[in-house]
């Protein structure tokens, strides 16, 4: 089910670039390069095309960040509420108990 739902994540995310690089910005910016929104113009009309292009923005980044959560929640490998796991530093065990301070030489 993890992999599953990272795979949905990566092709959400993959959808959302694109979307964005189709949008035209003030200054033109990517979308008049590859075309973008120049060719979706022809077919929903200029005002229609940048309506869908940002709802689908909305959509997909919101989809995104639910989807994030959910995986980051519900699906993370490795974790178990059994088995608690020592961190890095309480298994090396040699904790100073006091700050070392560095020797100053004489001048």
């Amino acid at each position: 089910m993890y992999t599953f739902l990272v795979f949905i994540s990566v092709i959400i995310a993959a959808l959302l670039v694109i979307i964005i690089l189709m949008q035209s910005s003030k200054g033109g910016g990517l979308a008049g390069t590859f075309g973008g929104a120049g060719n979706l113009g022809t077919m929903f009309g200029s005002r229609r095309t940048a309506d869908f292009l940002s709802r689908a923005t909305w959509w997909l980044a919101g989809s995104l960040v639910v989807l994030t959560i959910v995986i980051n929640l519900f699906f993370l490998p490795g974790q178990s509420t059994v088995d608690q796991r020592e961190s890095v530093i309480q298994k090396s065990g040699n904790v100073p108990t006091q700050p070392s301070v560095p020797q100053q030489r004489g001048r």
